[in-house]
């Protein structure tokens, strides 16, 4: 692929992303799921009210912005509610969260690009990350963890830069040190950006200097070791945990009691002590299940008796009486979940056979080697740590890690689509086909289209999706 036909696909893939996440983003005038905490303190940092979240500041500085923003905008002021404290449109509280999903599929493909020097790479991940639905309803709603994933792998991204172009290190290992604290000031786990990107280091360390020189196409991680200890602790590691104490100030200079530490601990003491299964939450799921999504999460779910009937419209319906189902749910492409998981073991298994037959560390490291344990490290440095979480999690913690574990489905299909054989390119296509028809047929269900009670039931394949 061009230089030329690659920003073409990412312009493309964007303008997608834009007008699925803008589409009647107002449709729901009333707060959707974890939107009865984020804009309503949003809005209270507006109003000068006292706050308090256990979370940290920064996704609710930014609500703010775009309610402040969104209340100036000439369009969508015909639809207003006073869930949040004072008269709001859904549209205020929402725009700036769906812009910034756009962008995300934008950033997977570049980060894929620096890695592999891969322009179809790049395209097929971007096009992934645009074809699923978790990250599109994230988009679509006044919540936090698109701005947790889009500063984390914007910290990634130029960690890579800065390994490629010499000249400007010290300032692209600023801008990565910068995302990587704004991440971890929207949610604790944002950390785990960074903790991948010390887990690649550190490795890379392991890498015989012989063996480093790379004969397929080059990858910046080849050059990890041009980083020492004082860049990782200075630009990876005060930066960071500047970036975080600073997004507090806002916040303590409206609310100086408790104070910083205090909130440390209060947020961590929340966290342990919130209890996990359903006694808490209908859709508290296990880490495990979700690797297969076996335990999507109902964002909103109403019903009508016609189209024209107004939505949410209370009391509940009769099920008799019920003629269309509005429901969003919080569920990735099945699809391309599935073969993601199927990818990112494939990926450790070839590791796994190459490191018992020790051939990972004699032979030339590869840039395939390299996208291997960077993927596979970043992937585990997001998922494992929730297997000592004790309190309820839901499918969205997933989003971290699944955004490496579609790099390795991208990877493969981009592998047999550029294959000589035939039947390699029959699979790659397939794939693609199927992950594309997979994400139009779910999108109802993403985006809260109407569907009839047999349509609804039509999409929800397994009873734990309901």
């Amino acid at each position: 692929m061009t230089k030329s036909w690659f920003k073409v696909a990412l312009a493309i893939i964007f303008v997608f992303s834009l007008i699925l996440r803008f589409w009647h983003l107002d449709r729901f005038n009333t707060l959707v799921f974890d939107e009865v905490y984020y804009p309503v303190f949003a809005n209270r940092y507006l109003l000068g009210k006292p706050v308090y979240n256990a979370h940290p500041p920064l996704s609710q500085y930014l609500i703010t912005i775009s309610i402040w923003l969104g209340s100036h905008f000439p369009i969508g002021q015909d639809t207003m509610n006073g869930l949040l404290g004072s008269l709001r449109t859904p549209l205020s509280y929402r725009w700036l969260n769906a812009l910034t999903g756009s962008f995300i599929p934008i950033v997977v493909g570049a980060i894929a690009y620096y890695l592999t020097n891969r322009r179809s790479f790049g395209a097929i991940a971007a096009l992934f990350a645009a074809l699923d639905g978790l990250f599109l309803v994230e988009s679509r709603f006044a919540l936090n963890n698109i701005y947790l994933i889009l500063f984390g792998l914007l910290g990634q991204l130029y960690v890579l830069i800065a390994l490629r172009q010499q000249q400007n290190r010290r300032k692209n290992l600023i801008l990565s040190g910068l995302f990587f604290g704004a991440s971890a000031a929207i949610k604790w786990n944002g950390l785990g950006f960074l903790l991948g990107i010390y887990l690649v280091w550190c490795v890379a360390w392991f890498v015989p200097r012989h063996n480093s020189s790379v004969r397929s196409p080059s990858t910046p991680l080849q050059n990890l070791t041009q980083l020492n200890l004082f860049h990782i602790m200075g630009y990876l590691g005060i930066i960071p945990a500047l970036t975080y104490g600073v997004s507090w100030i806002p916040h303590l200079i409206m609310n100086p009691k408790p104070g910083f530490w205090e909130m440390q601990q209060r947020i961590f003491s929340f966290h342990q002590t919130v209890g996990s299964g359903t006694n808490v939450h209908p859709y508290c799921s296990p880490w495990y299940s979700w690797l297969l999504m076996i335990r999507p999460v109902a964002y909103f779910y109403q019903t009508a008796r016609n189209l024209q009937e107004p939505v949410p419209s209370l009391p509940p319906l009769p099920k008799q009486a019920v003629k269309v189902v509005y429901d969003v749910h919080a569920m990735g492409n099945p699809f391309l979940w599935w073969f993601s998981t199927a990818a990112i073991l494939l990926f450790f298994l070839i590791l796994v056979q190459r490191l018992w037959g020790k051939q990972l560390w004699r032979e030339n490291f590869t840039a395939s080697s390299w996208l291997g344990i960077y993927l596979l490290l970043n992937y585990c440095a997001n998922l494992l740590p929730w297997l000592k979480v004790t309190r309820c999690t839901f499918l969205y913690h997933y989003m971290a890690a699944s955004v490496f574990s579609g790099y390795a489905i991208a990877w493969f299909v981009d592998s047999w689509l550029n294959s000589p054989q035939a039947r390699d390119r029959q699979i790659g296509l397939a794939i693609l086909l199927c992950v594309t028809i997979a994400f139009f047929f779910w999108l109802p269900l993403y985006i809260g289209l109407p569907l009839t009670p047999d349509s609804y039931q039509l999409r929800m394949w397994f009873r734990s999706w309901i």
